[in-house]
């Protein structure tokens, strides 16, 4: 099944736990792999408590990335097919050469400073040589990639703020002394939080476009399968990713081809109705809802392999999308009204819908080589 793939970590080269050999989970391996396939999703917001494989999960993403394509020695990873024509690397010329490197995970530290999370600029030799000497921060190196958040409810507001200006503008600016920089900077927003610590800004909460609620399962086989694993893991590393490597190709392979497939998807208007239904529904504020819904549910349809949008996928992609958009007092429990869901779809249900499958294969937990049934 050839050699286990290592996430890149800044060449320290180690191997990560394999994405494929997180036991459970299913909501946040299934929203993972829908923002690979469509990074137009907007991103996903992890909250749970403490031990339940947030980061774990996370970070096993960057494995299955597919690689992208950029300009050779460019620090701003350029696509060499259209290069942004203000990249401080630039100009590039459009169609010229590219080389192929896995897709990137970076990581924003809690205590990060201003300068490593925007660049830094140089403004003596600015003022004096008339270069613009600029040293790329995070959100350069996140650029066509993914920017993981650990505790993102901990994170400085001046860092969120500053995050909130790349996530909406896809750039970034450096401003120092009336000289200014900017590149673009487009990326996968992946956050986790444990509640009890603290809630995010609402600002910040809007700008992910899933969300999901993740807990320690209570089922002792369940639970026994988890150690198992992990001790597994921990005693030989190699080995452990080695007997995961050919579930890890697979997934790799159907997020590629999913991407293929997902610009043939087509949203009818009665799938647009249903998920304007549903949005209006639960009362929830602005449009984002409805755009982040509509193009979860397409990205459900090209995972399975469809290109009809189904109730079905409006109902999954509504699970994902809309619980913390939702107006809730402080005391109301997380999540949607499934009952009202249930009713609002069937309102609006075609008399023509094709039948809808039992759900997407479990990203997270197809049977390993000799390992037993895996939950789910």
């Amino acid at each position: 099944m050839g050699e286990p793939r290592t996430a890149e970590d800044g060449g320290r080269g180690t191997i990560g736990y394999p994405f494929t050999a997180v036991v459970g989970m299913e909501d946040l391996l299934l929203g993972l792999v829908l923002n690979a396939v469509n990074p137009a999703i907007g991103g996903v917001l992890v909250r749970g408590e403490k031990g339940t494989a947030k980061s774990t999960a996370v970070r096993a993403l960057a494995a299955l990335l597919p690689p992208v394509t950029v300009v050779p020695g460019c620090r701003f990873a350029c696509s060499p097919a259209e290069p942004d024509p203000q990249c401080p690397d630039g100009p590039h010329e459009p169609g010229g050469p590219g080389t192929a490197r896995p897709g990137r995970m970076v990581e924003l530290p809690v205590g990060a400073s201003e300068d490593r999370l925007v660049g830094s600029l140089d403004i003596e030799r600015a003022l004096t040589d008339g270069v613009k000497a600029f040293e790329p921060g995070l959100l350069a190196e996140a650029h066509r990639g993914v920017l993981y958040v650990d505790e993102v409810n901990l994170l400085h507001d001046h860092l969120v703020d500053m995050l909130l200006d790349a996530a909406a503008m896809g750039s970034s600016r450096v401003e120092r002394e009336g000289v200014s920089v900017r590149h673009a900077s487009r990326f996968l927003l992946v956050g986790t939080m444990n509640p009890e610590e603290g809630e995010l800004r609402p600002q910040l909460l809007d700008r992910f476009g899933l969300t999901v609620e993740v807990a320690a399962s209570r089922e002792p086989a369940e639970r026994v399968e988890v150690v198992r694993r992990r001790l597994a893991f921990d005693a030989d590393p190699a080995g452990f990713a080695a007997r995961w490597a050919g579930p890890e190709e697979e997934v790799r392979a159907r997020i590629t081809t999913a991407r293929d497939l997902l610009p043939l998807v087509e949203l009818d208007d009665t799938a647009l109705l249903r998920i304007a239904a549903v949005c209006a529904a639960f009362e929830v504020d602005g449009m984002r809802a409805d755009i982040v819904t509509a193009r979860t549910a397409a990205t459900l349809a090209a995972w399975d392999g469809r290109t009809s949008v189904t109730a079905g996928d409006v109902r999954r992609a509504a699970l994902l999308a809309l619980p913390h958009r939702r107006r809730r007092n402080p005391f109301d429990a997380p999540g949607l009204d499934e009952d009202l869901l249930d009713e609002v779809l069937d309102r609006h249900r075609g008399p023509e819908d094709p039948e809808d499958p039992e759900g997407p294969d479990d990203p997270g937990n197809p049977d390993g080589p000799g390992e037993a049934d895996g939950p789910g």
